[in-house]
């Protein structure tokens, strides 16, 4: 660090890993001094404001465009952040009514209230959108209000919020505009009675009946907000498991613990009619395979079958930019377009639609454009889903092992002889370590565990390194701590765990 704290003293680039030319500082060279902009940026969600912060700590003469009058795209404004503040206060009120008394701490009695609830989580959101703002006044990214448009590859026509018209100009313009809800066929989004994450988030009241369309991340994370607010949840899923891409054992694990909090669900099945005329939502299901018809009867429907690219009045058409059968946007390695000067990031184009993985495609977008090497290695990124108890991974699934025809070890150890689990009374979970035989490289982690999700970090990096399970084993990690875990898996890949 301290050659790095030099470096930045006399004014040169830091290189962290000659893997990734990581830039830390200015680029010499590019910055503008007319009214063209090095670097435009559509979008300021994630991948978008990232990417804007970075070219301005680089150097560039940076503009974001962002229609939603507040920074942060869905993931900020309508998904991750509010929908993280809801699962941890109804995971206080769950915990304050069926776990503290075990811990000695009694009441006469717990209740909901609902807004104030709501009202902690938009605090949060208005906190943190105010935060990125500061950011960029920090770091001088001019931010432009309104809905872009491209009326030429190096300019954007805005729409702005206060009603006026302006074009943007820039030798680079990065498409990040996310994603939306995807809709299914005869099912209408009204945001009161049929809704998507954006009105789960937003209830009045808490129904008594929610039936959850769709079993991926977002389903079940909302599911499990209402559920232990008292609601009876039903998820419907068209495929025959939970989390498609979950490694298979995890998987089970993880749906049979769902289901003692008392979530239900219909597999192989699909929604062919959804009927709101009456006081509540009746769905009409049949097996995924055909068959006969059945009802399921709901308070409220919640649409949560995956997300699609937003890219709706862009303009795309008119410069020419190519996009694939599913309006995904077609780029290279560096994220160029097939129109000189025209970048794409985040969930427009192919890959996971993960905030953390637009943010890593923001960063390393610019980096290229300011003529450094960006990198981003997408079988290395960590996915989480946000439940109680939390699952996380990073890498290969054994089923994905498999295929490969790779052999391998595997190293369990369940968290129900980890110390500081047991302390707690949270038990739950196992820590999953995939090595190749030959070389012990690690080749995926999967972790079910209360903060699952912080734990797979240790994983994240040992992947990127390619490190192996020794490895980990032979780094101390503090006790009691839940990390310990994930030393002893690495341990049971050579069948030799300590506390089991």
């Amino acid at each position: 660090m301290a050659m790095a704290s030099l470096a930045r003293r006399k004014g040169y680039a830091v290189v962290l890993s000659s893997r990734s030319s990581f830039c830390l500082t200015s680029w010499r060279g590019f910055a503008s001094g007319s009214d063209e902009n090095d670097v435009v940026v559509i979008g300021g969600g994630p991948g978008g404001y990232v990417a804007a912060i970075k070219a301005a700590q680089l150097g560039l003469k940076t503009t974001c465009i962002e229609k939603r009058g507040t920074l942060g795209g869905t993931c900020l404004n309508v998904g991750c952040i509010p929908s993280k503040a809801l699962l941890h206060s109804s995971h206080m009120y769950h915990e304050a009514k069926h776990a503290f008394a075990n811990h000695g701490v009694k009441f006469s009695s717990v209740e909901v209230d609902l807004p104030a609830m709501m009202a902690q989580k938009d605090k949060a959101v208005s906190n943190l959108t105010k935060g990125i703002e500061g950011l960029f006044k920090k770091n001088k990214v001019n931010y432009v209000k309104g809905y872009g448009k491209f009326v030429s590859p190096s300019e954007v026509s805005v729409d702005t919020t206060e009603g006026g018209n302006t074009v943007v100009k820039g030798k680079h313009i990065i498409i990040a505009t996310g994603s939306d809800v995807k809709s299914l066929p005869g099912v209408t989004i009204d945001e009161k009675k049929v809704v998507s994450s954006t009105g789960a988030l937003a209830l009045t009241e808490i129904p008594k009946r929610l039936v959850v369309i769709g079993a991926g991340y977002i389903g079940l994370e909302m599911g499990s907000v209402w559920g232990r607010l008292g609601t009876e949840i039903t998820v419907v899923e068209f495929a025959s498991e939970i989390v498609p891409t979950m490694d298979a054992e995890v998987r089970k694990q993880f749906q049979r613990s769902l289901e003692k909090q008392g979530l239900k669900f219909k597999l192989k099945t699909k929604v062919v009619g959804v009927d709101t005329s009456g006081d509540g939502v009746k769905l009409t299901l049949e097996p995924a395979a055909g068959g006969d018809q059945t009802t399921l009867e709901a308070d409220v429907v919640l649409v949560s079958a995956g997300r699609t690219p937003f890219t709706a009045g862009l303009g795309l058409d008119k410069i020419g930019v190519e996009t694939d059968k599913i309006g995904r946007i077609l780029v290279n390695e560096r994220f160029a377009t097939n129109v000189s000067g025209v970048y794409a990031i985040g969930d427009v184009i192919p890959g996971p639609m993960l905030a953390h993985k637009a943010e890593e495609d923001g960063v390393a977008c610019v980096e290229y454009i300011a003529g450094k090497v960006g990198h981003v290695d997408y079988d290395k990124v960590p996915g989480v889903v946000y439940t109680m108890p939390e699952v996380a991974s990073v890498g290969k699934t054994e089923e994905q092992v498999k295929e490969l025809g790779v052999e391998y070890r595997v190293g369990k150890f369940p968290f129900m002889a980890n110390s500081r689990a047991k302390a707690i009374d949270n038990a739950e979970g196992l820590v999953k370590i995939l090595a190749e035989k030959e070389t012990d490289k690690i080749l995926g982690v999967h972790i079910m565990a209360p903060n699952a999700g912080e734990l797979i970090h240790e994983a994240a990096i040992a992947l990127q390194y390619d490190a192996s399970s020794e490895d980990i084993a032979r780094v101390c990690h503090a006790h009691p701590t839940m990390s310990e875990a994930v030393k002893e898996a690495a341990m049971a890949t050579y069948d030799k765990p300590i506390h089991i």
